[in-house]
């Protein structure tokens, strides 16, 4: 008789818990769900321009470009979203880095070893400018400061075969190749003979 008590008072009890559940869920506002061991919301989130990293060597001298990649989406790149004869920061996000760990030649002219921010000045014209700065720590090209300008050389666009969806950086034995939209940007770069 007792026992017939106990599990009568255990089912009458599971009940009422499962009732309050059910009417507290079917009130309870909607929540999301965080992970375990949260990261900084910069992690949380996948950025629209990745970073993304291309390195090889030119002669002697290790090269490695550091940049935020941004994607066409359908946009007018060059003379659109980039105006025409204005510096661009050659990416997104942080200005885009070229690091040489020896020196070299960049359209034939003398570039020391170092690390310089990478900008561009896209122009309607058949030639456009490549500037190395010396200062590599920038957002953007915002606060750009010409007389920081290691060295300046004009380079001549090509057209590309394809459409390229995200800006990409190749390190050739022959310099550095900026691809995007439909414009390849090719830089010749050599070591600087000793």
């Amino acid at each position: 008789m007792k026992t017939h008590q106990i599990i009568r008072q255990a089912v009458i009890g599971m009940a009422a818990v499962l009732t309050t559940s059910a009417a507290f869920a079917q009130a309870a506002p909607e929540t999301k769900v965080l992970p375990r061991a949260p990261q900084s919301r910069a992690l949380m989130q996948t950025k629209p321009s990745p970073a993304a990293t291309a390195s090889g060597k030119i002669g002697s001298a290790d090269v490695t470009v550091n940049y935020s990649s941004p994607a066409v989406k359908g946009r007018t790149i060059f003379g659109g979203l980039e105006p025409y004869d204005k510096v661009w920061r050659a990416g997104a996000n942080e200005a885009t880095t070229v690091e040489f760990s020896k020196p070299v030649l960049v359209e034939g002219k003398a570039l020391p070893a170092g690390k310089y921010s990478f900008f561009v000045i896209p122009t309607a014209a058949k030639q456009w400018t490549v500037i190395f700065n010396k200062e590599p720590n920038q957002w953007g090209a915002y606060k750009y400061d010409q007389k920081l300008d290691a060295l300046r050389v004009m380079v001549t666009p090509r057209e590309a075969s394809t459409l390229t969806e995200r800006l990409v950086y190749e390190v050739t034995p022959k310099g550095l190749v900026l691809r995007w939209e439909n414009m390849e940007v090719p830089v010749t770069v050599s070591s600087k003979a000793s």
